[in-house]
């Protein structure tokens, strides 16, 4: 390959028009340019295998599912069973069997601007998927635990086509019309749970985010509802906001 300049190489390389032999040719060239070159992109390819990895190892609870025939499988994941403040949300989701996004992990994982990012990749890509929203009156009314299972079941519900088999993240769930199993950490486990979590930390940080308009001084915004040291004094100072979950007894005891 004809010797070219650092910066047209550059371009090259970002554009993805160099083979594999004009790659291994560059390995050769002495310059210091050209070996950081390749030696980022060494680095890069290096991290697609692994993300590559990572998505196969994450698809193994569905395949199992279409090798039995099952062809919805059903992930299900909720965001805020913790948070002082604020609704529990839930999501279900469908996904095509060729559905491929690297990097879809648990949401927690992943930081907001690719939770965005992958949240409206999963709108239009799946094949179904439901949202419910019980908020704090609710919970404060039939509990936590049971206020999840009820966001669980309501978006399972919202699908269509309703699942042949569902995978949850932890919970166990009864009434389901089809087969269906909890796993524990499911949402690092199962690309459809995975995807059911960025469904629904995604929408319940949104409503977070419109409630910190309403009572900036709980610093929604930023806490997402959780007891963090601010929001813990911005309940002393003021007491609790409407959307307090008042049975959480640090809500509790300044009422």
């Amino acid at each position: 390959m004809e010797k070219q300049s650092i910066s047209h190489l550059q371009h090259l390389f970002k554009s993805g028009m160099l083979t594999e032999k004009e790659i291994d040719l560059l390995r050769n060239d002495k310059r210091k340019g050209a070996q950081l070159l390749v030696k980022r992109f060494e680095k890069e390819k290096q991290k697609e295998e692994e993300l590559e990895r990572a998505f196969e190892e994450m698809c193994l609870y569905e395949r199992k599912q279409y090798v039995m025939n099952n062809h919805y499988i059903a992930g299900v994941d909720e965001a805020g069973r913790g948070p002082l403040a604020g609704p529990v949300v839930a999501a279900a989701v469908i996904l095509p069997s060729d559905f491929k996004l690297l990097g879809l992990n648990d949401s927690k994982q992943i930081n907001e601007t690719d939770r965005e990012k992958f949240y409206d990749i999963v709108l239009s890509e799946a094949t179904s998927y439901g949202i419910s929203i019980i908020n704090n009156d609710q919970i404060d009314t039939i509990n936590i635990f049971e206020a999840t299972k009820l966001a669980m079941t309501e978006a399972i519900n919202k699908l269509d086509p309703y699942p042949d088999h569902i995978l949850i993240d932890a919970v166990e769930l009864k009434g389901l019309s089809c087969t269906h199993e909890a796993i524990i950490k499911g949402d690092a486990k199962s690309i459809s749970i995975a995807a059911a979590s960025i469904l629904a930390k995604v929408t319940r940080d949104r409503l977070m985010k419109d409630m910190h308009l309403e009572y900036p001084m709980y610093d929604f915004a930023a806490n997402m509802g959780y007891g963090t040291k601010k929001h813990l004094e911005s309940l002393q100072k003021y007491g609790p906001s409407p959307y307090h979950r008042k049975t959480f007894a640090p809500v509790r005891e300044v009422m």
